[in-house]
This record gives structure tokens, C-alpha cells and sequence, in this order.
């Protein structure tokens, strides 16, 4: 029989329910797998919406999917990582598909099931509550909102231990997608003129990224202001608060006809409508933000076909996260990517309060802190 390793986890057992930190324990890891001991993990949007069921998780399981942390233990036929290791969790892949293969795991083909299925693929699951009853779990394969996380080989990136490990996590999802849709995905060229519509974790990444692209013209667009002063102090030339003025117009003028490349963050159809029609001609349009599944947008087709642009889905920013997380932490350690100024440090029993803050614009992206 498999021993059994106690933990605590954060658990969510109903649509839009608190989270609860109850004991629980999880198993050794199996084949591929490694034990990660969490240090820290980002609170991310999709973390929130998967509580509330826009995408259908089964419940009750344990979330977080923006872990950091040191190698316990890993299973048979592990080779990249050992125990002892500084590791970030990422999404998880199946590696064998023409995606994988080809360098875009993000797009795997099995992507829904490797991240959203909640278990492994034969059903099981490393974790159970204090009563023995088995607790939906590997969630972007690894449901790191525990003392303890079950990932795998293809989703642990080891990073430098000088590097400060409890900062690190948001880098396996939320700062990757807005640097990677930049850097990645649209590569982005120096010179361009570039707008980001939403300026949390993600855009405000993308405004990072854009910067280090050499992307002349960058330019926030959200509702709140102080996510647009902070902005202007990451690398944005032009704030616009669409309380205020209509970005699309405002786009225009700034760029002299349209931008070149814009994001959309937000995750609202009409937003996404917004940026399409910001786009100059040949522009593309980035969607990273993520509504309820079956939302549909509208735009003028006429106005798209004749001026070539393009709309672009982008799922954690196209990254190789073995390649790309590491660079970006290469970036924070000299002082080009500095995404430590989105973040809050709460304590892992403050989850729901991290969670709320970040649901109100208060906190951009919230990281809780493990005990011990």
C-alpha cells in the first residue's frame, strides 16, 4: 500500500464556495511524477473561475496551479529534476502529440484533459481529505494549493537557488501568458506600437515584455487608475482609462491609424470587439483572457478581411516553459522584468481574502506563502 504523507490543502467542495484548509494527505509519486514541497503559490483568475465553474472541474479538489517549491521526492524513470531542487510548476502536456512536438504545449491536444481533468488519466488521484475520501486533484498538473503538490517530469522547471523561490510561482501561468503572448506568440518587434486591454498580472506582463520587444508605442488600457500608473512605470508610453475616453479612438490617434499588435486581457467579449478594431492594418489581435466556455464575440468581418488582420488565440503565452521561465527569471535577476511589483504576499489561511482582493482590483497578483 501507498504511504501516505500528511498535508494541508486549500479545497473547494461546491461551485463558488469558500476555500477550506483542511488536513489531508497525498501519496509517493508514481511513475514520471515528482512530490513538491510548496513554498508559495500565486492565486491566479483562472484559479477563481474554476471555482465558480465556468470550466467544469469536478469538485471537490484542490486548486492553485502557480506553485513554487523544492523537490521531495520524485518517482521512477525521473531524470530532470531531484530531490533538493528549486522547482516552478507550469501547465502540464502529453508530449507525444504534434503540438508537443513541434514546440507548442501549450496547444496540446489533450490540453483540456492534462489540465482541467482533475486527476491523472486513468482516473486516480494522489490526494485525500482527513476522512480518507479522494479529493480531486492535478490541476494544471499539479493543484498546488497545499503544503505538498503531485506534478510531473514535462510541468517542474528547476530555476537557480539564488533566485528568490517564493516569488517565483506566477511565473508558471499568469506572468508567462502576458510575457509569452508578447515574446512568444506575436513576437512582438522593436518598433512596433503595441496595446494591452486589461492591465492586471497578465497585461501588465505583456507591458514587461513589449518593453524588452523594443516596441516603441505601448499602451495601457483599463478601468482603473492605479493599474495605469503603475503601468506608465513598467514600460507603458500612453495610459487610457476607458472610464474616461474611448480607446479605440484614442488608439488611433496615438498610433496614427491603429496598432500594430494588441492583447486582450479581460476575458469580456465586448473588450475583445475593442481591440479588434484598434488593430491598423495587418494587425493581430492576441486573446489570452478566458470567459465562461461557449461566450461568443462579434466583430465587422468587412473590417477585418480588408485590412488582413488577424485574431490570434494564445494559451500561456505558446512558452516552452523549460526554456522560457527560465529566461524570464534571468530577466528578474537583472532587473528588466521586475514583476515583483504586482505582487502581495499573504499567508496560505488568508486565501480567501488574497482571493477577494484580487477579484476587487485591490491585490494584482496575490502569492500565499506556505507554512514551514
Amino acid at each position: 500500500m501507498t504511504a501516505m504523507r500528511k498535508i494541508v490543502a486549500a479545497v473547494v467542495r461546491e461551485k463558488g464556495a469558500a476555500f477550506q484548509i483542511e488536513d489531508a494527505t497525498i501519496g509517493e509519486p508514481r511513475p514520471g511524477e515528482v512530490l513538491v514541497r510548496i513554498v508559495a503559490v500565486g492565486v491566479c483568475h483562472t484559479d477563481i473561475i474554476v471555482r465558480d465553474q465556468y470550466y467544469p472541474v469536478p469538485l471537490p479538489g484542490v486548486l492553485g496551479h502557480e506553485g513554487s517549491g523544492i523537490v521531495e521526492a520524485v518517482g521512477p524513470g525521473v531524470a530532470a529534476v531531484e530531490p533538493g531542487d528549486h522547482v516552478v510548476l507550469t501547465f502540464q502536456s502529453c508530449g507525444h502529440c504534434g503540438p508537443c512536438e513541434s514546440g507548442h504545449p501549450a496547444h496540446c491536444a489533450d490540453f483540456f484533459a492534462q489540465n482541467f481533468g482533475g486527476g491523472r488519466k486513468d482516473g486516480s488521484t494522489a490526494t485525500c481529505d482527513g476522512h480518507g475520501h479522494a479529493l480531486h486533484d492535478h490541476f494544471f498538473g499539479q493543484s498546488s494549493f497545499g503544503s505538498y503538490a503531485m506534478a510531473h517530469e514535462r510541468n517542474v522547471v528547476k530555476v537557480p537557488k539564488d533566485a528568490p523561490l517564493e516569488l517565483l510561482g506566477p511565473l508558471g501561468c499568469g506572468i508567462q501568458t502576458g510575457a509569452g503572448a508578447v515574446l512568444r506568440a506575436m513576437k512582438v518587434p522593436a518598433g512596433a506600437r503595441f496595446a494591452v486591454f486589461g492591465s492586471g498580472a497578465v497585461g501588465l506582463s505583456a507591458v514587461m515584455a513589449a518593453r524588452i520587444a523594443g516596441a516603441t508605442t505601448i499602451i495601457a488600457v483599463d478601468v482603473t487608475q492605479s493599474r495605469l500608473d503603475l503601468a506608465l512605470t513598467l514600460g507603458a508610453t500612453h495610459a487610457i482609462n476607458s472610464r474616461e475616453a474611448d480607446p479605440v479612438a484614442r488608439i488611433r490617434e496615438i498610433t496614427g491609424g491603429g496598432a500594430d499588435f494588441t492583447l486582450e486581457s479581460s476575458g469580456r467579449p465586448e473588450v475583445l470587439r475593442q481591440a479588434i478594431d484598434a488593430l491598423g492594418i495587418q494587425g493581430t489581435c492576441g486573446i489570452v483572457g478566458a470567459p465562461k466556455l461557449g461566450t461568443e464575440a462579434s466583430f465587422d468581418v468587412n473590417m477585418v478581411m480588408i485590412p488582413g488582420k488577424r485574431i490570434m488565440g494564445i494559451v500561456e503565452g505558446d512558452a516552452v516553459p523549460k526554456v522560457f521561465i527560465p529566461q524570464l527569471v534571468d530577466l528578474y535577476m537583472q532587473g528588466r522584468f521586475p514583476f515583483d511589483k504586482l505582487v502581495k504576499f499573504y499567508d496560505f489561511d488568508e486565501i480567501n481574502r488574497a482571493v477577494a482582493d484580487s477579484e476587487s482590483g485591490i491585490t494584482i497578483k496575490p502569492i500565499l506563502r506556505l507554512p514551514g
